[in-house]
This record gives structure tokens, C-alpha cells and sequence, in this order.
């Protein structure tokens, strides 16, 4: 497993949402790194903060990302969000909105206490969601900040293979978030992770380095990493 194997970006954002560049700019700079592909997955609405995305703006940016598909040479825009997955394992958007999209991230962003059974459960009914393709930073964590939530791993990754859900290795610094061990559990179980970045820049996706230092340390290989795939072998992954 080695940076040389990814050949696109699944977990994007833009200046839509709390992102910096703009969709042109970050796509540029994927370009420039060699990628084939990359997904924008700015937030959806429950984060207001980050003035997330509610089902009108969306379409919008659909649009948007369609027309700069017919533009662009050398790399394909995906359609996505980072959805926010509720206290009751709802998620943030209707399933119309859902499945418009090639790639649907669900995130825990809040309620980070709740207790180990009522966490697992509310996650596991997100993954239930038929459009759900990845589970982003699974535990949480914000490293010298936040713990990672009291959440059954265990359970999550019988459930992500069951449910043909992947999940995230998440390679932004204060993340890396799955760790290793959990990482090397996902495998064991069966289950096909993304290393993505969470980049809100462009400068952000040399952060996609972190990520495979995580995967070498979890004894993962190319072929356990949904992204290291060509984009028709991808799209097919990315279907429930």
C-alpha cells in the first residue's frame, strides 16, 4: 500500500460549505496530484456552522458539478455530501436528496455522549440507510481534543460488511481516524475502507499521506481500499 495506488479523493469540501476553494479549484488541485476522480461531500444542514446544505442548495450544486464535468478534462467530479447522522440514527436529509448522489458519507457530529449501546445502535441504523456508501470518521475522535465516543467497533464492522457499507480511514492529522487497530479489525471482518482526507483546502490533500502511513501500520493492501480502484470499479463499490 502506497500513495502512488490512490487515484482519487472521497471525503471533499468546498467554499459551498466551511471549505475554502472553491469545487473548480479543488478539482484543479486533485488534477494536479494525478487523481481520476473526486467526490465533494460538503455538509448537510444540521451542521449550521459550516452552513451545511439543505435539499434546495444541494440541487444547486449538483448542477454545478455537473456542468463542470462537461468542462473538465482528466478528472471526474463525484456528487456527494457528508450527512449528519442524528441522535436517533435518522439522517439529515431525505432519501430523494440521497439518491441523487454517487457518494453519501454519514458522520457523527454530535450527541458524542451517548452511552456504548444507544451510540453502536444509532450508527448501525445509519449504515441500514440503502444509500449510505461510507461511514466518515467512525469513533470521533479529535486527537488531543476529543476522545473517540463509546462505540462498539466490533458490531459496526459486522454490520459495515453485512450492509456492503465501507468505512473511513480518515487521514486529517487531528483525526486518523479509524486508528490502526481498528482499522486491521475492519479487514479481518471483511470489510473495504477509503482512505479520504477531509480537505477543506487544496494545500489539505497531502494529508492523504497520514492516511497510508495508517493503512501500513494496519497491514491493510491495495485491494482493501475502495479508492485505489478505476472509477467504473468504484462506482460499482460505491452501490448497495
Amino acid at each position: 500500500m502506497s500513495l502512488s495506488d490512490i487515484r482519487g479523493d472521497l471525503h471533499v469540501h468546498s467554499d459551498w460549505t466551511d471549505g475554502t476553494a472553491t469545487i473548480e479549484a479543488m478539482a484543479e488541485g486533485a488534477r494536479a496530484l494525478g487523481y481520476a476522480y473526486i467526490a465533494f461531500t460538503d455538509h448537510s444542514r444540521r451542521v449550521a456552522m459550516a452552513h451545511g446544505l439543505d435539499p434546495a442548495r444541494l440541487s444547486r450544486q449538483i448542477k454545478q458539478i455537473d456542468r463542470l464535468n462537461e468542462r473538465l478534462r482528466g478528472i471526474t467530479l463525484l456528487k456527494g455530501i457528508e450527512v449528519d447522522i442524528l441522535k436517533d440514527g435518522d439522517l439529515d436529509l431525505p432519501d430523494a436528496s440521497l439518491a441523487k448522489l454517487d457518494v453519501v458519507i454519514a458522520s457523527v457530529h454530535s450527541h458524542f455522549d451517548l452511552p456504548r449501546q444507544a451510540q453502536t445502535d444509532r450508527v448501525v441504523r445509519a449504515m441500514q440507510n440503502r444509500h449510505v456508501s461510507i461511514l466518515g470518521h467512525p469513533t470521533g475522535r479529535l486527537i488531543g481534543e476529543r476522545e473517540p465516543f463509546d462505540i462498539d467497533m466490533e458490531r459496526v464492522a459486522a454490520a459495515a460488511r453485512e450492509l456492503g457499507c465501507h468505512l473511513e480511514i480518515n487521514a486529517e492529522p487531528d483525526r486518523l481516524d479509524l486508528n490502526d487497530i481498528h482499522t486491521h479489525a475492519a479487514k479481518e471482518a471483511g470489510v473495504k475502507l477509503a482512505i479520504s482526507t477531509d480537505a477543506h483546502s487544496v494545500n489539505a490533500f497531502r494529508y492523504m499521506r497520514f492516511g497510508i502511513d495508517q493503512a501500513r501500520r494496519a497491514w491493510l493492501a491495495a485491494d482493501d481500499v475502495i479508492n485505489t480502484r478505476p472509477l467504473p470499479e468504484l462506482r460499482n463499490l460505491l452501490r448497495r
